[in-house]
């Protein structure tokens, strides 16, 4: 029998559609993940390790000790001994001042005191001189010993802030005793300077630190400086140098707060042991300070705990089924988190929550057939059949 050209085309349409049909079925099926329809999860197993809970903070290696020495006098710089980066020894001469005015100074004081001990000194009056011309001769004594700067401990000159042939103005209210030279007022130091100078007025006429003996200056949020306290242990490591690291510990706690940008932060020290050679003043580091640690524990990522209302839950897959848990934790690190009851090593628990895509339209994942959509039977012309 002769089919005319327009029914074959039906029919060889309603064939197309057919499986079509069929096609779609099984990619349904199969996107659905079988008559179930569960989607399997991302999922870690609990096992036993170790958690180890950090804090970290940015800084700057720094010396512990360092002295900004000033001259004790006025005077015109005669002699500079050292340059920045000099190593030197404790009780060493770093500069000088003309020290010719002083010198008479000392020799005229010490004649008014042989006078003044020669004379009666068992009157008031006698007595009185004595002790003038005593104090006078001291005074003087301090004056030359200020025309000199020295080293108060063994260490690295760190700057030089004064030229040879400048003035130095000396340094007011200096307590420094006559063997570290003077002023050596502490790390802040007295004024440097005068008209020949190049001092700041931050700094002394030299700056000395001790790099045997560094440190650390981290500053830490106010949440994890709770966590802190003075004999923790400490790794630090430098920006500059890769793969490099030093060990240290917790020595200070600042106890007043520093706010920048609304951000309450506190500064550390951190004392450093086992320093490499190539590590060097004022490089930046991250301190890491070891706050918490557990050993032999059942652990569980820190992503698959929820926690809401003070309670800590973590979603179980188990034969196909999702079966929230509530936990107990004990010590929380970045990656892992200590499971103290609620799970039993070896179960499942799902990392982050599957998402869904699209949701399901026309029974499809996104909506639609695959290619958008949808299909029409017969041809494209349009004409009824006979």
């Amino acid at each position: 029998m002769k089919l005319s050209t327009k029914r074959r085309a039906l029919i060889v349409n309603g064939v197309l559609a057919v499986l079509l049909v069929g096609g779609a079925g099984v990619a349904f099926a199969s996107l659905r993940g079988g008559a179930s329809g569960e989607v399997a999860p991302q999922t870690a197993t609990v096992a036993r390790g170790s958690v180890i809970s950090a804090v970290s903070a940015a800084g700057a290696v720094e010396s512990a000790r360092t002295r900004s020495l000033s001259f004790g006098t006025s005077g015109t710089v005669e002699k500079i001994y050292v340059d920045e980066g000099d190593k030197v020894s404790k009780g060493q001469i770093l500069a000088r001042v003309d020290d010719t005015a002083a010198r008479e100074a000392v020799d005229a004081a010490r004649a008014s005191l042989d006078a003044a001990e020669d004379g009666d000194t068992s009157t008031a009056q006698g007595y009185s001189q004595y002790i003038q011309a005593r104090n006078s001769y001291r005074e003087a004594q301090r004056t030359l010993t200020g025309t000199v700067i020295k080293a108060p401990f063994a260490g690295t000159v760190t700057a030089v802030n004064g030229t040879v042939g400048g003035g130095s103005s000396g340094s007011s209210g200096s307590s420094g005793s006559s063997g570290a030279g003077g002023s050596g007022s502490g790390a802040t130091g007295g004024t440097g300077s005068g008209s020949g100078s190049t001092g700041t007025s931050s700094g002394g006429f030299i700056d000395i630190a001790d790099v045997g003996r560094l440190r650390v200056v981290g500053d830490f949020t106010e949440s994890d400086v709770t966590k802190l306290k003075t004999g923790q242990p400490a790794t630090v490591s430098f920006d500059a140098l890769p793969g490099v690291s030093a060990g240290g510990k917790v020595t200070l706690i600042d106890p007043v707060a520093q706010t920048s940008n609304n951000v309450v932060q506190y500064a550390v020290t951190i004392s450093l042991t086992d320093v490499p050679k190539t590590v060097r003043l004022g490089q930046t580091t991250s301190v890491q300070v070891v706050v918490d640690k557990a050993d032999d524990v059942l652990t569980v990522p820190t992503s698959a705990i929820t926690t809401a209302g003070g309670q800590n839950t973590v979603t179980v897959y188990k034969n196909g089924q999702r079966i929230p848990t509530r936990v107990e934790v004990g010590v929380r690190g970045d990656g892992t988190t200590e499971i103290t009851s609620g799970l039993a090593e070896g179960d499942q628990v799902v990392r982050t929550a599957a998402g869904t895509g699209g949701g399901l339209q026309n029974g499809f994942p996104g909506g639609g057939f695959p290619g958008g959509g949808g299909f029409r039977l017969g041809g494209g012309g349009g004409g009824g059949g006979r």
